[in-house]
């Protein structure tokens, strides 16, 4: 098997991979979202007119993202167990790219990484925060797809739900 690009239609990274992975390893977007780099196209993708609405939700999601990254970051400090450390951490880094995904298409030159948010030391209470801050990332996100009329904006909102809903599992399994 050949070493291809592949390139993220939601994130729009890059990554060299061996046969095309299940999930972009920056966003967690699904394998139908990754494209050949010959066949990628971005024209129009960051570049979308917000009406009203989607302006609202787009900036309360860069919110979200921007709470749970930091509490996730958070999380990999404090918690003691290296399951755990290893999970928050790589949940920060994924909801950093969402919240990169966010600043490009409100079209900010930086995102704020405040205010810093709480999280405790014990992995279990971790655990059931990150469940719960999935949880109305899901429904919010949700929500946000259906209303949406930017069809870009629908796009990345209904690729967050499957990504967050991934996250949900994650927690879900390990608070059995």
């Amino acid at each position: 098997m050949a070493v291809t690009v592949f390139v993220c239609k939601i994130c729009g990274e890059s990554m060299i991979m061996e046969g095309k992975p299940s999930r972009c390893p920056f966003c967690g977007a699904y394998k139908k979202y990754l494209v050949d780099l010959e066949k990628y196209d971005d024209t129009g993708d960051w570049d979308v007119e917000l009406n009203e609405t989607d302006k609202a939700n787009v900036e309360k999601a860069l919110g979200v993202e921007v709470s749970n990254a930091l509490f996730y970051k958070c999380s990999a400090k404090k918690v003691k167990e290296i399951d755990g450390i290893k999970l928050f951490k790589i949940l920060a880094k994924v909801e950093s790219e969402h919240a990169a995904v966010w600043k490009k298409i409100l079209k900010l030159d930086e995102i704020k990484w405040e205010p810093a948010e709480t999280c405790e030391v014990d992995y279990k209470a971790d655990l059931k925060d990150s469940h719960a801050r999935e949880e109305r990332a899901i429904k919010f996100y949700g929500e946000a797809a259906t209303t949406a009329k930017n069809p870009r904006v629908k796009e990345i909102f209904k690729a967050f739900v499957e990504v967050e809903t991934d996250h949900l599992k994650l927690s879900e399994e390990r608070l059995k």
